[in-house]
This record gives structure tokens, C-alpha cells and sequence, in this order.
């Protein structure tokens, strides 16, 4: 544990204002200490880099996201492939940015701070199974953009497409709203979590995925009991039942007979110390 950059990511992400580019950089600073802030400054410098290059006097929401396509997917090579999905690479904005690779959520953080350092309107849009981003207002005029598909602009067949395959019904107005930049940061970390608790051997990853998370101001409760757990499994059996504890009286009242049974497992955990 880095306790410098899990203070700079509490501190970042209780900003009147979070900044999304710095707290996905120290997500990937806590994945790889080496990083170092040599490795921070140097990907904030690229972000700037390539904001340098988006043309100037752009207006529409079209056009905005026609260039930012052409620079960063078409001249530059981001883009996803199903394969980045099995790589932890894929959700670390430092190697995304050093790969040209990354999930739908990373590419489109890439796109997001491009295009807001150039000055353009732009969001993310959390549409159910695929991030993406959107260019305008999101009140009136606006398009959205794929940049796991090098920046594609969707047209509403598109949209209706992704949000069909992943729920089986139609896109809400709620499903096309900006995305916090905190929910963003949370969404980040839960992909992490994912991919390694398909990996028993990256058990220390799905934890510290799971502590950034609960530095977040907003997080599920349920949390804390993953946490719980991971701490007992990785061999804290005092940390990992007091957790359990303090979790089962959050459950208690609306939730008794699951608050007993966690009151067993802290119990179980702590006799492993004998």
C-alpha cells in the first residue's frame, strides 16, 4: 500500500470539482508504484500533447467529434479489441496512453480529456455494458462517439443496438445523461475487481481495486463486506472480522438474519488467529 497516493486519491476525489484524468492516474499509480510521479506528470503531458493537436474553430457537435476521431483513433491508433478485456492494462489510464489499447471506459477518459483540454463540449455517457462519449449539449444538440471503435460517431440505431444487447430493451433518456466523473472512477475500479476475482492470483489487486473504492465519497454499502472478506482471505482475520462487524450493524435493522450470519463469519474469522 502507497499511503501518498491513496491520500492524493481521497483529497482529488473530494474536490469541489474531480479531476478525472488525476484520479484515473493514480488508480494506475497504486497498480504500479514504479509509476512514480515522473510516470504521472509524463501522461498529464501527453494528454496535453495531443489536446495540442485537435484543430481550432471547431462549433458543432459533429465536427468536435469527426477530429477528435481522426486524431485519436484514425492518426494515433486508439482503439479496443475483445482481447484488451483479459488484460489489467486495459483499465490503467498510464499504459492506455502508452498502448493506444484499453476498455470502452479507459478510451473514452482518453477522449473526454482530450477533448475538454481543446475546449470541446464533451462527457461520458455510461450506456448499460459500453461506455462511450457524447459532444454538445446534452439537454439538445448532441452525438455520440465509440472510442473502442476508434471514435465511430452512433447513430440511433446504434445506440438502440448496444443498449439491446446488453439489457433487451430500448435506450432511456436516463441511459444518455453525462456520467459523474466520480461514477466513472467507481465504474473503473469495479472492471478491476471483476477481472481479478476471475484470477485467484490476484487477489492483492481486487483489494486495493476495492480500497480505492471506499476512499470514493459515494460507494454501495456492500462493499465494505467484499472488503470484509478479501482481508480475511488475504490472512488480516482481526481486520477482516472487525469490517464484518461494522457491517452487520449497518445491516441490522432492515436486515437482521443477514446481520447474524455475518456476525458468525467475523466470528469464524477471528478464531482463525488461535
Amino acid at each position: 500500500m502507497d499511503d501518498s497516493v491513496r491520500q492524493r486519491f481521497a483529497e482529488a476525489a473530494r474536490e469541489e470539482r474531480p479531476d478525472l484524468a488525476a484520479l484515473c492516474l493514480l488508480v494506475g499509480a497504486e497498480a504500479d508504484p514504479a509509476l512514480g510521479e515522473a510516470g504521472l506528470d509524463a501522461a498529464q503531458i501527453e494528454l496535453d500533447r495531443l489536446a495540442g493537436l485537435v484543430p481550432y474553430g471547431l462549433v458543432r457537435p459533429l465536427d468536435w467529434a469527426n477530429a477528435t476521431a481522426e486524431l485519436l483513433g484514425a492518426h494515433n491508433g486508439f482503439h479496443g479489441t475483445p482481447a484488451d478485456y483479459r488484460r489489467l492494462e486495459s483499465s490503467l489510464l498510464p499504459e492506455v496512453l502508452r498502448r493506444r489499447r484499453g476498455l470502452p471506459i479507459l478510451l473514452s477518459v482518453v477522449w473526454i480529456e482530450v477533448a475538454r483540454r481543446a475546449g470541446a463540449p464533451v462527457y461520458g455517457v455510461a450506456l448499460p455494458g459500453h461506455f462511450v462519449v457524447g459532444f454538445g449539449d446534452p439537454g439538445g444538440s448532441f452525438v455520440l462517439a465509440d472510442p473502442f471503435n476508434g471514435g465511430r460517431v452512433l447513430g440511433d440505431d446504434d445506440v438502440s443496438l448496444l443498449v439491446a444487447g446488453a439489457t433487451g430493451a430500448p435506450p432511456s433518456a436516463a441511459m444518455l445523461t453525462p456520467a459523474d466523473p466520480l461514477d466513472i472512477v467507481l465504474r473503473i475500479l469495479n472492471n478491476i475487481r471483476a477481472w481479478a476475482s476471475a484470477r485467484p492470483e490476484h487477489l492483492r489487486v481486487q483489494l486495493w481495486a476495492a480500497e480505492l473504492s471506499l476512499l470514493l465519497p459515494r460507494h454501495p454499502a456492500r462493499l465494505r463486506y467484499e472488503h470484509a472478506q478479501l482481508l480475511v482471505r488475504t490472512g488480516d482475520f482481526a481486520g477482516g472480522a472487525a469490517e464484518m462487524d461494522a457491517y452487520a450493524d449497518i445491516v441490522a435493522e432492515v436486515e437482521p438474519a443477514s446481520a447474524a450470519a455475518i456476525r458468525g463469519q467475523a466470528r469464524a474469522a477471528r478464531a482463525l488467529l488461535n
